[in-house]
Parts: structure tokens; sequence; C-alpha cells
């Protein structure tokens, strides 16, 4: 029985090929018809632009109440595009809109879209959601940083890079640090079309002066004591994430929050201080500026002392003394010699 059906396995694995083939690309037409998708222009170009662009399936479940944007990013001009804004207000659902337009108009689907232009991405790379992997060793903040390393050593001029934070799983200055760097290499080094959506605020300032780079967030209402979620893209920067109206929405008790807004005021009002009982200090500002060269304060009583001496003129046994005693200074926490 095998022996006669043999021959004919080609012919059923072309069949196969052809039937798939067929029905996806039934499927997309029937998607374009009934959802009024428009046909995009997939050239070998490095520009993305979209018109008021919908998410594919949240277009299908919220119909008219999903709020369309507008996408303009190209490798030859602005490619890296950092986006801000409160929790809940949109930035990953424009993210992942973003990445599945490409995929549908690369893979020969109509778009949900007024217009849509892709100039064709090699590779679309992602890195969203934090988990770790304890069976592997590997901690929420380690996964993080593999998967920002592996976009990095395969990101390329061509491709498309999302990102949905960077460094959030460590210290505010560390995550910072890393985050600025990472897309100063993605703009500058690779030179790819990317996404990142942050609530490191300082990064907006940070990117400002970066050529081929800009700033947008997602707009949100205040009026009459209440908070709007917009959903709208819009040009600019904005300083909050309004996380304490996210709690209350989710149900935090009404007393536990009220205690978090009196505490948040005072750190942003009075910078950040060690808890009590332990050694104070001038209030730490989480700043971008600890990111860049600080102005300097004069040389210390060491480098007072160091300079003051003359290597030529002093016998090996008078520097050791001098390193000896302020070995010993140093380790007393003891005033300097004078």
């Amino acid at each position: 029985m095998l022996a006669e059906i043999d021959p004919w396995v080609p012919a059923l694995h072309r069949l196969s090929r052809a039937v798939g083939e067929l029905d996806t690309l039934a499927a997309f037409a029937l998607l374009a018809q009934e959802r009024n998708l428009v046909r995009p222009e997939v050239d070998e170009g490095t520009a993305l632009v979209i018109r008021d662009g919908r998410h594919p399936v949240l277009d299908r479940t919220l119909g008219r109440r999903f709020v369309p944007n507008d996408t303009d990013l190209d490798a030859d001009g602005d490619r890296l595009l950092v986006l801000t804004g409160p929790n809940m207000s949109g930035k990953s659902t424009y993210m992942r809109q973003v990445g599945l337009l490409v995929l549908l108009a690369q893979a020969g689907s109509f778009v949900p879209a007024r217009f849509a232009r892709v100039g064709v991405a090699d590779a679309v790379f992602t890195r969203m959601g934090f988990t770790d992997e304890i069976g592997r060793g590997k901690s929420s903040f380690m996964v993080e940083m593999s998967e920002v390393a592996e976009i990095l050593r395969s990101a390329g001029p061509r491709s498309l890079v999302l990102l949905d934070e960077v460094g959030r799983g460590t210290s505010t200055f560390d995550g910072l640090a890393i985050a600025w760097s990472v897309l100063r290499h993605l703009c500058e080094t690779v030179r790819c079309r990317t996404l990142l959506a942050t609530h490191y605020h300082q990064l907006t300032e940070l990117v400002e002066p970066l050529a081929g780079a800009r700033n947008a967030h997602l707009a949100v209402d205040e009026s009459g004591g209440e908070i709007a979620f917009l959903h709208r893209l819009v040009p600019g920067s904005t300083d909050r994430s309004y996380g304490l109206h996210v709690a209350r929405l989710a149900g935090l008790p009404p007393a536990l929050l009220s205690e978090a807004d009196r505490l948040l005021g005072r750190l942003e009002s009075e910078g950040v201080r060690l808890a009590p009982g332990r050694r104070r200090g001038a209030p730490t500002r989480y700043t971008q500026g600890i990111l860049l060269p600080a102005p300097s304060a004069g040389p210390s009583p060491f480098e007072s002392a160091l300079l003051a001496l003359d290597p030529d003129r002093m016998a090996p046994i008078d520097a050791l003394a001098f390193l000896a005693e302020w070995r010993r200074r140093l380790g007393e926490g003891a005033p300097p010699p004078p």
C-alpha cells in the first residue's frame, strides 16, 4: 500500500502547500473586505509611515472605541522614538500594533490603517514582559539583559526593534544608565528603527540632542480632579506616570493610597533621604545628572597632600611613611594630617 502511495507524495506536498496559500490569501481578502483594510505599499526603502493605524485584534474587539495613531520612522531620518506616559495609557499596545502591521504587510495582507508604507524589515525584535527563569538560574533582570544582548548582537539597519522598558529590574541609576546606553547604541551604531516605552522620564532629556531620536507620549486629560487616558500619541515627553491612579483603579485600600500620596509629595519636594537611624546627608534627587560629568569640587585633602610632594627630593623611607600614615588615618576615619 505504501509503495503505491510513495510516487504521489511530492505531488501531495505541492497540492497541500498550494491549498494552504490559497486558504491564507482567501482569509486575507475576506478580512480586508469585512474590516475595511487598506493595501500597504511595501518597498525596499527604510521608511515606516502609517496613518491612523489600528491594532489588528483590538480593532476587531473594541470597534470605534479604539483610538488610531500614526507612525513615522525612517532608518535614514527619525529612527528612534521614546514613548512616555502613564501606566494603562497604551504604550505597549501601540508598539505591538506597529509590529503586527509590519508583519501583516510583509506577509501580503491588507492592514487596518488609512494609509501604510512599509520599508521591508529583515527582522522584528521585541523585548516585552517581565519574567524569570528560576530553573535555569536566571533572575527577571538577567532574562531582560540576555534578551537585550541578543537584540544588540542580531539587529541591523533594516530591523525593527520594540523595547517595552529596559533596565527596570535594577536600581534607578543602574537602569537609567543601561537604558540610555542601549538607546544610543541602537540609534548611532545599529541605526535601526526603534520604539522604546519607558517610565525613566530622565531619558527624554538625554535623547533630545541625539540625532535621529525624538520623544512622544500618550496623552492624558486631567479635569475636575479626574484622569482620563486618551490613548492618543502626541509629540513631546511627559514626566508623570500616574501610578497612584492606576493603583486606585486596581483596588488598593484608600488609607494606603492616602499615605502613599503624602509620601510621594514629600519625595518630590524634598528629594529621597535615607531611612531614620542611618547617616543622613544631602537629599538624593533622581535626575539625569548622574550620567553627566559632575562639576569639580576641588581636590580632596589626600589629593592636595599628594600634589604637595616632590618625589625627586623624597627618600624611599619618607614615601613609605607618607603612605602608611594616610592608610592608617583613612582606615580609622580620622581627620587628615596637617
